[in-house]
């Protein structure tokens, strides 16, 4: 098998972009394009957006899968003997010597299923410790909380921040704790400037004195600047993305139940994440996920438990929502997350799909009449069979069809492909995405009764690279294949209305790493991207050259008529602002290009953003944050034209306004 990159149409010496600006689309941009995604995965909520510091909290066992288990134990030995100690993972002693004085206790926890019992050593600090990295950057005050049940001796508990793995204190208070029943006891700690620094651990302990013997329970440390429990630097670059709706769904949809994660959060119960094999805390429920929406500015889109769910706890989901959100009525609703994968609880046959997709939304429409409906539709390539049952529901069972394409942009199936070959075929994938969306939209189209009654929703989308040359969401590769996405949903918007990309935290996103906060190249192009003051497309021709692409990734080997500019127009709403996004797919050349703009009368100068780098395996991370991001500029601009140099391998938003 030979793959090849066949060059249709060469680049020219100096390229053309012509834009008509009196020849309008007829279909508006809708902003719901550029929503984003949110699920408990990896650290995206805990550890992620939500400010809580501490790991396992509450002293549970069972909160992590066996795989999940080894790959801990792997990173860190020291938790082998705190484990053999009976002390919940991650939890260590603060004095290994001591062997056992430590005691798991069930049945009638302060939370969840499990307590501990801590035995003092007289003459000797005894207690527990964890691991932990402030945002020493940005605050030196923390807040928490716990509690305690007096069991004999003395009855104070010193709540301390250290230096990690050493007797140097940053911070402490000496609690008295005299109580013989669950009391819940709180705490400041404030470290001193320049005593710790950005991404070195700490070391948060919890220590008894003397012979005490005290039961434990439902710890938290958190950031005094948490905003409602959340991390305000995540929240500040979420806001800053302007992006209209955020996904609160995913594989763990199907054995969500929304009712664990209301009420007080300190009763809360921890679980396993079935899905991913990592501590549902619960914590981060209904409430905290609307309330993040509200300080970002974005509208709530949730996925419903199609697996062990039924259609009265959906109903009763979206009621609870309607009556705790501002518009009361009209979300979007999703009916299930990939019910056609085997990885998802409950998943529903062939045969029972379509019954339980109507049920489902029978029981919503009763609820809210007004809601929006996003049945579960197949991936862009594979889509005819699932979703042809989906369309035997009569018309108005739902309005829109998901669509996912999560995709190793590395997975090429040459063998032994090049860099340039696995880069020049990731970035054409979003050219054969556009092709087999308009396929899908035309099978709805041709169902007798939906025709112009339902459309698309692309509601998880990522390119994941295989090894490290390769495009993947972290790095500037991932960036560029972003772009050429986003133009492609602005050329389909009439067709695909809704989009989210895949997330909001970490993947393509926000990370939190050490408590450093940062975002990926693809954030800033996304942020590019939603932020542009665009109300409807503008007819516009570029000529810059054209690809294919023959045996590239998996999923879409064949792509022909890949341009390698991609450039998209658009007009702001009052007509002042025009605005190009421009994707450059050369791997090597620098595009110079005339720009000619037509019955649009442009002011002297043009705003310039472009995102690109040394290299598309270059990535920003907790160390170097901002190692990847747009070069911002202002270039001139002629009433008959200018030449801009559209850099190799980048992605540029130009921005004009009119006289």
């Amino acid at each position: 098998m030979h793959g090849q990159v066949t060059v249709n149409e060469p680049i020219p010496q100096t390229a053309t972009i012509e834009v008509h600006a009196a020849e309008a689309g007829s279909q508006p941009i809708p902003r719901t394009i550029f929503g984003t995604f949110l699920e408990p995965i990896g650290n995206s909520t805990y550890n992620g957006l939500w400010a809580e510091l501490l790991q396992n909290p509450s002293l549970e066992a069972g909160l992590w899968s066996p795989a999940r288990i080894t790959e801990m134990l792997h990173d860190r030995p020291e938790l082998r003997h705190a484990s053999n100690l009976a002390l919940p993972l991650p939890w260590e002693p603060l004095d290994a010597r001591q062997g056992n004085r430590y005691e798991v206790h069930y049945g009638d926890a302060a939370n969840s299923g499990q307590s501990l019992r801590v035995f003092g050593v007289p003459g000797e600090p005894t207690g527990i410790k964890q691991e932990v990295y402030l945002p020493i950057q940005r605050t030196r005050d923390y807040v928490g909380s716990f509690y305690a049940r007096h069991l004999g001796g003395d009855a104070s508990v010193t709540i301390a921040l250290r230096v990690r793995d050493q007797q140097d204190v940053l911070a402490s208070q000496k609690i008295e704790a005299p109580e013989t029943s669950w009391t819940k006891y709180t705490f400041n700690l404030e470290v001193p400037d320049g005593k710790l620094h950005r991404l070195d651990p700490a070391d948060f302990v919890v220590e008894v004195a003397g012979d005490e013997r005290v039961e434990l329970d439902e710890f938290s440390l958190m950031p005094a600047d948490a905003k409602d429990g959340l991390d305000p630097d995540a929240v500040a670059m979420a806001r800053e993305m302007h992006t209209p709706l955020v996904r609160f769904g995913g594989n763990f949809t199907s054995s969500y139940r929304w009712t664990d994660g209301v009420g007080p959060r300190d009763k809360r119960i921890s679980m396993l994440n079935n899905s991913w094999g990592i501590p549902e805390y619960n914590t981060f429920g209904t409430d905290e996920f609307l309330e993040f929406c509200r300080q970002i500015g974005a509208q709530p889109q949730i996925a419903l438990n199609l697996g062990s769910g039924t259609p009265e706890d959906a109903a009763a989901w979206v009621r609870y929502i309607d009556e705790h959100w501002s518009t009361h009525s009209g979300l979007l609703w999703e009916l299930g997350n990939e019910l056609w994968g085997n990885w998802n609880l409950a998943y529903p046959t062939h045969e029972q799909l379509a019954a339980r997709t109507a049920a489902f939304s029978k029981a919503i429409r009763a609820v809210d009449p007004t809601a929006r409906l996003i049945a579960t539709g197949a991936d862009p390539e594979v889509f005819t069979s699932w979703n042809a049952i989906q369309l035997t529901n009569p018309p108005g069972t739902f309005d829109y069809l998901s669509t996912h394409f999560v995709v190793g942009a590395g997975d090429v199936q040459l063998k032994t492909p090049s860099p340039d070959f696995v880069a020049a075929a990731a970035l054409a994938l979003p050219v054969e995405l556009g092709n087999r969306l308009r396929q899908a939209q035309a099978q709805i189209n041709g169902t007798p009764g939906y025709d112009g009654k339902a459309h698309l929703a692309f509601t998880e989308w990522l390119f994941i690279g295989e090894n490290h040359d390769a495009p993947s969401y972290t790095n500037t590769g991932g960036a560029i294949i972003v772009g050429g996405f986003l133009n492609m949903l602005m050329k389909n918007a009439g067709i695909v209305p809704i989009s989210d990309m895949t997330g909001i935290m970490e993947f393509a996103g926000i990370w939190k790493k050490r408590s450093q906060v940062y975002g990926t190249p693809s954030y800033y192009v996304f942020k590019l991207y939603a932020n542009a003051d665009i109300a409807r497309q503008l007819a516009v021709t570029a000529s810059a050259g054209s690809y294919s692409v023959a045996h590239g990734v998996n999923r879409l080997p064949e792509i022909a008529s890949v341009p390698y500019l991609d450039v998209v127009a658009a007009l702001s709403e009052d007509g002042k602002t025009l605005t190009l996004f421009c994707v450059n797919r050369s791997l090597t050349a620098d595009i110079p290009t005339r720009i000619t703009l037509h019955d649009f009368a442009a002011a002297g100068t043009a705003a310039v953003h472009t995102l690109r780098s040394r290299s598309l395996a270059d990535a920003n991370d907790e160390v170097f944050p901002t190692r990847v991001k747009p070069a911002d500029g202002v270039e001139t601009v002629e009433p008959n034209g200018w030449t801009h140099i559209f850099p190799h391998a980048s992605v540029s938003v130009i921005s004009l306004s009119g006289k």
